[in-house]
């Protein structure tokens, strides 16, 4: 750095090195309190969080959810106190002392990990490393997307992110920077903390890139500074603002538990308490003579004032909001968007329920989305390069382009980790609703974004297509056959699996009015017949209902999801011919079906012996089977070959579902 460089400005009462020591101080209180936590990166990035905050942030904690707030991403989310601490120098409401008193211990807003909704300021969940740094690649392109509709002079924000190494090990960081690089997100700064220290020692132990050359490889900018040098960090993040033509790494080579006399610099203080003699050594050291999570007023009031600062800002902003069009505001401050929705799906039930021809639930999805898309500007589509396999394109969309951010589709290239996390950045930010595509076995590449969705209560929609053997020749690869249960387990997650295009725009209505909760739309690859012909009402809002009533007296009740549905009402007609009444049952979503009374299932589900029908594993079905109904699927992976060969193969057919139901009757009037 240049010897010219200016000294950040720092309080008359309070230098910078003080208030970094405050952070310090705050994250040994706090970890030696609940002897459990990681104190060494709070301790080692506190000199550029201090910078960060006091340099560059644009923030306003009296209005956490302040659209154009610079967005702060803890990535190394084990170093949760940094970021409770800074909430709580700022002076963000409810993150009181008492709160750090309590770290990690239950009801506290102060998780072990940062938790999205736990208290204001923390931005997203973190903890799964990388998670982080990927949420804030959709979080930066979120805010471009909002500037070209509303102005930059509306939204201009910054996104920051702490990584630490482990984030930059993890695979989805790769996809990550690609998209981000690929894309110019020249307003997303990482602040990478650069110890070399990993829970096993030496990272050297695991890992010798050259991370610049990766970035810059990838089409970021970068830069290295001494992460204890306030002067240089500052030079360094005021550089990156000042060119937002690609995105920033800022390499901060910092000392993990700087200040603790025999522990810095080493394993020993990352995850685990530093110790009653070595915090009493580390104070010494600091100079800092104060008692436990007791900060002096002049620090304290150095640090309220950076957070009290943000308030004229915000104001002078809400002037221009206040004249800017009703069009922008409406994306900015939200708009209810359940009467547009209900619209479109209403004309899209009325036109499917009319059509005869046999179609894919991916292409009654990609009808469906037709009507939507016009609807509701706040979508945002995409897939991980299926675009044309998961129908997720309309002929409304444009692409997303680093020349143009007017765009509503986003080529998320083969990265599903990363769009799966890039979505969850989007639907964070609070303005799009996003929704992605790729084939439904390949969730098992972006599940832990898609746990994070559920987790953190987010309204994103995963498309996903190809949903069982059904796709055919590809073969086991890429057929899913424990991917419908394994979803089914995520709490707080609904999957969809739909039987004809009437539910398909029902199960999209649906997901879309689930603001809480993340869903999944199981589509399938091969054509199935409309079954429903009335579609006035939204059936698969209860999650399951009775397709066709058997007679008088029901013999057998036949449930499926999916394409399944059709093979189940086709048994259900040769049954009817030996004068066996059969009832079908379709279950498009487990979740909304356990949501209903216990009256309305069991009327739904019925006395009589009950077969299952899914081209998946059974065991999500046990939970609506009884030990003498049967299940009529998958128990092993597919194989390559014609999907109708394949389902004739594995039984998957109406003529086996009948002969099982002849079979199950038999027995029990034994």
């Amino acid at each position: 750095m240049s010897k010219a460089q200016t000294k950040p400005v720092a309080s008359p009462a309070a230098s910078l090195r003080d208030m970094a020591n405050a952070i310090r101080a705050l994250a040994m209180d706090a970890v030696q309190a609940a002897n459990s936590g990681h104190p060494g990166m709070p301790m080692g990035m506190a000199d550029v969080a201090t910078v960060l905050f006091s340099e560059a942030m644009k923030f306003d904690p009296a209005a956490p959810e302040w659209a154009n707030r610079d967005r702060f991403i803890l990535s190394a989310g084990h170093g949760s106190m940094l970021l409770y601490a800074l909430l709580h120098l700022t002076g963000y409401p409810g993150m009181m002392i008492d709160e750090l008193k309590n770290f990690r211990q239950f009801g506290s807003k102060t998780a072990g990990h940062p938790e999205y909704g736990h208290a204001p300021g923390i931005e997203t969940t973190t903890g799964p490393l990388g998670q982080g740094l990927a949420n804030a690649v959709g979080i930066a392109l979120s805010e471009r997307l909002l500037s070209a509709r509303a102005g930059n002079d509306l939204i201009d924000y910054h996104t920051y992110v702490i990584a630490g190494d482990g984030c930059l090990m993890e695979g989805i960081s790769q996809e990550a920077i690609s998209l981000a690089g690929h894309l110019k997100l020249g307003k997303l700064i990482v602040l990478w903390d650069d110890n070399s220290i990993s829970i096993d020692g030496a990272t050297s132990l695991a890992v010798s890139d050259n991370e610049l050359e990766r970035f810059n490889a990838s089409g970021w900018n970068t830069a290295r500074v001494d992460g204890h040098d306030p002067v240089a960090i500052a030079a360094a993040i005021k550089a990156a603002k000042a060119d937002d033509t690609r995105p920033w790494l800022i390499a901060c080579k910092t000392v993990i538990g700087y200040g603790a006399p025999n522990k810095a610099g080493k394993s020993s203080a990352h995850g685990e308490p530093l110790g009653t003699d070595e915090i009493k050594s580390a104070r010494e050291k600091l100079d800092w003579p104060y008692q436990p999570f007791d900060i002096p007023d002049h620090i304290l009031s150095a640090w309220r004032a950076l957070g009290n600062r943000g308030a004229k800002i915000r104001g002078e902003w809400a002037k221009r909001l206040a004249a800017a069009s009703s069009e922008s505001k409406a994306l900015i401050n939200g708009r209810e968007t359940d009467k547009a929705v209900a619209a479109a799906i209403k004309d899209a039930k009325a036109a499917f329920a009319a059509d005869t021809n046999k179609r894919a639930t991916r292409v009654w999805s990609q009808l469906t989305l037709e009507r939507l898309v016009p609807a509701l500007p706040e979508l945002i589509g995409g897939s991980a390069d299926l675009t044309g396999s998961n129908g997720t394109k309309t002929k409304h969309h444009v692409s997303v382009t680093p020349e143009n951010f007017a765009g509503n589709y986003v080529h998320y290239g083969v990265r599903e980790h990363g769009m799966a996390a890039a979505m969850n950045g989007i639907a964070l930010s609070g303005s799009f609703i996003p929704y992605g595509g790729t084939f439904l076995v390949f969730t098992d590449y972006c599940r832990p974004s898609i746990r994070l969705s559920a987790l953190m209560q987010k309204r994103v929609v995963y498309v996903m297509t190809h949903d069982s053997i059904g796709l055919g020749e590809d073969g086991p690869t890429h057929q899913p056959v424990e991917h419908l249960s394994a979803l089914r387990a995520i709490p707080n997650l609904q999957v969809f699996r739909p039987a004809d295009g009437v539910e398909t725009a029902e199960c999209w209505e649906l997901a879309l009015a689930s603001k809480g909760t993340p869903s999944i739309l199981a589509l399938s690859r091969q054509a199935v017949p409309n079954l429903r012909s009335d579609g006035s009402a939204n059936l698969s809002a209860k999650g399951g209902y009775v397709l066709k009533a058997a007679g008088a007296k029901r013999d057998v009740t036949l449930l499926a999801t999916g394409t399944e549905v059709g093979v189940a009402v086709d048994a259900a007609a040769a049954l009817a011919k030996d004068g066996v009444s059969a009832a079908v049952v379709s279950l498009p979503s487990f979740e909304l079906f356990r949501a209903q009374s216990e009256n309305y299932r069991d009327e739904v589900l019925g006395e009589a012996p009950r077969i299952a029908i899914e081209a998946g594993i059974a065991q999500s079905w046990y939970e609506w089977l009884r030990k003498s109904d049967r299940f009529v699927g998958m128990s092993g992976f597919g194989a390559s070959a014609p999907a109708a060969k394949l389902f004739e193969h594995f039984g998957i057919t109406a003529t086996h579902v009948a002969d099982v139901a002849r079979e199950v009757i038999a027995s029990n009037a034994r």
